[in-house]
């Protein structure tokens, strides 16, 4: 793919193909260089389009350093060039703070989007400003009101061509539908989108849908399928660029075999809050949701000792009071204990410390992230 002009905007475009190809080491180095050029030329807003797309990728690369730069970058323009952000690059924003985990940031970030679209009654933007609720509400698990914002997005999709966007709110609203334990619907819908990729030859989509049907299948109970359609997702991903997306199918087949050949000692899924020790099988914590807090606080951080303070601040979301905590906390730890340790008089994964409690860190936990979407 050979450039036939030194102008900024062939330069990105050129970029962006190469990003929906998922070869991001090429597409970082084209999109920086318009991006260079759009900066010297005070083109901010063509500028502030590169910088999107870079975020984006370096989000997917789980590059924090270089979305810190960028943050920074676009904070300059901000303070010193007396340039307001536009509504994508709020959405784009929003998208970063999902990747981590940020959900609240996130719905923050798409107030202003869509406030800053509708003021201008920019159509484009407001759809990707709704699409970003939806994809926040679907990590929230308010499967409702996502589903409510891409009925939303049906609508202008009769009067726009945003194929992109169309597409992204079908995979979505397939993923919805999966958590919702619609596996026949969503799988309906995978299909759907399937089709359309094969016109759009958009590699970054293929991979993340072929994800989408791995797991469809497996959790459906077809686990040979959704093995096999998670193998084909991960013999097409460049781990290099699709980091994230990379790891989440690295996690979803290994837990596939996780039980084969013991390779974990503990499965946490945290689609369905279900618990698999080796040697116990899966542990039904029912309805005690302060135990699964507890249990997944240590499992996010193996090693990491958690003070009184610190539990009661994050697991009963409580200030610490003695008289009224060092009980519950005892109680509570106790319980866990007798859930997932093999022997209790002798524990393997939950140690007591000098000024608090941690799970040990040599344990082999195997920790089901939030799904990419």
């Amino acid at each position: 793919m050979e450039e036939k002009t030194n102008k900024p905007e062939s330069t990105y475009e050129i970029g962006k193909l190469y990003f929906e190809r998922g070869d991001f080491k090429v597409a970082i180095e084209k999109i920086s260089k318009a991006a260079s050029t759009f900066y010297s030329e005070k083109n901010f807003d063509e500028f502030m389009k590169c910088q999107n797309i870079l975020l984006r990728m370096y989000a997917e690369m789980e590059d924090a350093e270089k979305i810190k730069t960028i943050k920074e970058s676009l904070q300059d323009l901000v303070l010193n060039k007396n340039v307001e952000l536009n509504s994508k690059t709020y959405y784009t924003l929003a998208l970063c703070a999902s990747y981590k985990g940020q959900h609240k940031v996130a719905l923050e970030y798409l107030e202003k989007s869509l406030a800053i679209a509708l003021s201008g009654d920019q159509k484009e933007d407001i759809c990707y400003a709704i699409h970003g609720l939806a994809i926040v509400y679907h990590f929230l698990g308010r499967y409702e009101d996502a589903l409510k914002e891409i009925y939303n997005l049906q609508v202008f999709f009769q009067v726009l061509d945003l194929p992109d966007l169309r597409l992204a709110s079908q995979v979505l609203n397939g993923h919805i539908l999966l958590k919702m334990g619609k596996y026949d619907q969503a799988l309906d819908v995978f299909w759907q989108c399937y089709d359309v990729l094969k016109e759009q030859k958009n590699l970054y989509m293929y991979v993340s849908l072929l994800f989408a049907m791995g797991i469809t299948y497996a959790d459906s109970g077809e686990v040979d399928l959704g093995r096999m359609y998670l193998t084909l997702a991960k013999r097409a991903v460049d781990p290099a660029s699709l980091r994230y997306l990379g790891r989440s199918i690295d996690e979803r087949l290994k837990r596939l075999g996780a039980m084969e050949d013991s390779e974990y000692d503990i499965v946490f899924d945290s689609a369905t809050n279900t618990v698999t020790e080796k040697k116990k099988g899966r542990v039904d914590f029912k309805n005690q949701f302060i135990l699964l807090d507890m249990l997944r606080l240590f499992l996010k951080n193996p090693g990491e000792v958690y003070t009184k303070e610190a539990l009661v601040e994050r697991v009963w979301k409580q200030e610490y009071d003695p008289a009224v905590h060092d009980n519950k906390i005892y109680v509570t730890i106790k319980r866990l204990r007798k859930m997932i340790e093999p022997d209790y008089d002798k524990p393997r994964y939950i140690y007591r410390a000098k000024n608090g409690y941690y799970l040990n860190k040599n344990a082999r936990v195997l920790f089901d992230s939030q799904l990419n979407v």
